[in-house]
């Protein structure tokens, strides 16, 4: 096995020199915790157990007990838990996790799906030297369902790992699997634990390409689509360990990491689980998911000492690097690949009303603003729950009914956010896709990232109608706008976006090798022309023809095209093409960040929030909430509800 850890054996080791140090940064008042953290973090485990028999041989003293007494906080279970070995330091988080009144589910998961048949034989027998009791024992007391079944079976440690491959086997498990989820009512739950929890990795693998091909969805969608709870989320990490273990661990740390507060144990456990298997990996894996290192992040989420115990598990700043491990490259290669044949079916979370009348909404609207004061939640309940369609039927009515203009009695009626909300809503989809372009460079500054926003992720006929919605309410030209607004490459790129001339249809094997070339070829041009030929590719080319563009890259250069975009470019072009990149890959999943950003941080964005609601309620809104509660581990309800008072589109 190939070394992917960041912390190994150290040389010229010397256990009771070390234990000598240790003592001494811990005798008198005070405690020296640098002493202590770089002697710890600069030996492997293996090496930390003989410090721990030599401080006991030469002091009589227990170093474990020592540490915790003079050391406090996260920084104590940082540095106690690395003394412990691997399967003790495992067992103890089975035995924290199940004991008490409540059960820590995620850390079951996160350990029970990741580990080996021999990783998972060294903590049972360390869970059982420590606590006297049986671990699958305590699990199926604590525990329930079809979800107590799968760790059970995963806590047998019998997965095969014989490499060997049966492809009558592998065609016969994925149309099992097919037969016990989508093509029936209900699912049958014991034959997803079956062949998930026994067969080996290499032939999941395997399993799971023809799984996609019979049902044209990943496995991981007909898990989403028929399992849940707990039950769900076991699956789920069991097929991303199954694709790459790194890949789970990087997500694992970043929802560790990301929002408000850190989830301190997760945060320790995996550190400390992976610093001498695949940290390596891990923070490629990392790099490639997120816009920063795993070094960074944990700088910016952490401090003191338990930081930089942290960073030197790490190991290291991948932003610094600039180069990337074959291993990211491969993992890359495939999510495109997965991208590609995977088929999304987008949902909306705004339909058409039945039983729609559109004069009774309009004399109900009328009657929410007549008199003294507005029924604010009247026009809400109106207003949200009909399709863009059924509000243009309601504005006529409400002219020809009452010769009054519906516009412009909600603008007089309404104020603030809410006002532009329902505003946003009563308008055509061109019109208020015309109204945010005009919004974005009005004024003295222009908003770059609204550009970029509509014009990557509308179709040709949606951009064709913007423009004429444009020209008949500015009297302007787009195009013009945007050149008068705009300058340099970044310029050029929006000018080709708005001629809404996108090719369209399905990827040309044979041109997309040709347009990877091109692109691999221009990463070692001047700034000028790389621009240029990534925007007659990036700009032009249909989205599952760059699919497949981008994924040969990958085998051309062993990169990945956006952190080449991230590292090679700058400013607004980055941007750009980052956004092109990000909506070919996944679009909803683009929404998703775009939505999170808008309302991280001091201050929410809400007129990106109100564009992205509106826009997409009535195109994939559902399919941005299952991605932004994937990615965030919050729902988007809740983001929302926490920021400001719009509700009404969830």
């Amino acid at each position: 096995m190939v070394f992917r850890g960041t912390i190994s054996d150290a040389p010229d080791f010397d256990p009771s020199a070390d234990a000598e140090t240790l003592y001494n940064a811990m005798k008198g008042i005070g405690s020296d915790k640098e002493a202590i953290l770089d002697l710890v973090t600069s030996r492997s485990n293996a090496q930390r157990q003989e410090v721990i028999s030599a401080y006991k041989s030469n002091y009589g003293k227990d170093l474990i007990d020592d540490l915790k007494y003079e050391l406090t906080g996260k920084f104590e279970r940082l540095i106690v838990s690395l003394m412990r070995t691997r399967a003790q330091h495992d067992a103890k988080e089975i035995h924290d996790a199940i004991k008490g009144a409540g059960t820590n589910e995620r850390c079951l998961i996160e350990v029970l799906a990741s580990r080996t048949n021999q990783q998972i034989h060294d903590m049972v027998a360390a869970y059982k030297d420590a606590y006297g009791g049986n671990m699958e024992e305590d699990v199926i007391t604590d525990t329930s369902g079809h979800f107590k079944k799968m760790l059970v079976v995963l806590l047998q440690g019998t997965r095969d790992e014989s490499g060997v491959v049966d492809a009558d086997l592998v065609e016969q498990d994925a149309q099992d699997l097919y037969a016990a989820g989508e093509e029936q009512w209900g699912t049958d739950e014991a034959k997803f634990i079956m062949i998930l929890g026994n067969r080996s990795v290499t032939h999941l693998r395997m399993v799971f390409d023809a799984y996609e091909k019979i049902a044209e969805k990943s496995i991981e969608d007909s898990i989403k689509s028929e399992l849940s709870g707990d039950f769900e989320r076991l699956m789920l990490a069991v097929v991303q360990c199954i694709r790459s273990v790194p890949m789970f661990f990087a997500k694992r740390l970043y929802k560790s990491m990301k929002g408000l507060g850190t989830a301190d144990n997760t945060l320790i456990r995996i550190m400390i689980s992976r610093s001498e298997i695949d940290m390596l990996d891990i923070r490629e894996c990392f790099r490639l998911s997120y816009e920063k290192s795993l070094y960074n992040m944990i700088k910016d989420d952490t401090s003191g000492d338990y930081k930089r115990t942290l960073l030197n598990l790490c190991g290291g700043d991948d932003d610094l690097a600039g180069e990337f491990f074959p291993e990211a490259a491969q993992i890359a290669y495939k999510m495109w690949e997965l991208s590609a044949m995977t088929k999304v079916q987008l949902r909306p979370t705004v339909r058409p009303a039945s039983n729609f009348d559109p004069a009774a909404d309009a004399q109900a609207l009328r009657k929410a603003m007549k008199g003294f004061g507005t029924d604010e939640d009247a026009i809400i309940d109106i207003v949200a729950q009909r399709s863009n369609a059924q509000r243009q039927e309601i504005r006529q009515a409400f002219k020809s009914l009452l010769g009054r203009d519906l516009m412009k009695d909600l603008k007089s009626e309404l104020s603030k956010n809410l006002e532009r909300l329902i505003i946003a809503l009563m308008l055509t989809p061109a019109e208020f896709d015309a109204k945010m372009m005009r919004k974005a460079m009005e004024g003295a500054g222009t908003d770059e990232h609204a550009l970029i926003e509509i014009l990557v992720s509308r179709s040709n006929e949606q951009i064709q109608a913007m423009n004429a919605a444009y020209q008949e309410g500015y009297k302007k030209p787009l195009e013009e706008a945007i050149q008068s607004d705009t300058s340099g490459h970044f310029c050029r790129i929006l000018v080709s976006l708005v001629q809404g001339a996108r090719e369209e249809g399905p990827a040309d094997n044979e041109r997309a090798n040709v347009d990877a070339q091109e692109l691999a070829d221009a990463c070692n041009a001047d700034s000028d022309d790389m621009e240029m030929k990534f925007m007659s590719i990036l700009c032009t080319r249909s989205f599952p023809h760059l699919r497949k563009v981008f994924q040969e890259f990958v085998r051309y250069t062993n990169k990945d095209i956006e952190q080449i975009i991230k590292k090679e470019m700058s400013g607004d072009v980055k941007n750009a093409f980052y956004a092109i990149v990000r909506s070919v890959k996944n679009q909803p999943s683009y929404f998703a960040d775009r939505l999170y950003k808008a309302m991280k941080g001091l201050g929410t964005d809400d007129r990106a929030l109100i564009r992205i609601m509106v826009s997409r309620s009535e195109i994939d809104l559902f399919n941005i909430r299952k991605e932004f509660k994937e990615t965030h581990d919050a729902s988007l309800h809740e983001f929302i509800q926490v920021e400001t008072m719009i509700v009404s589109l969830r």
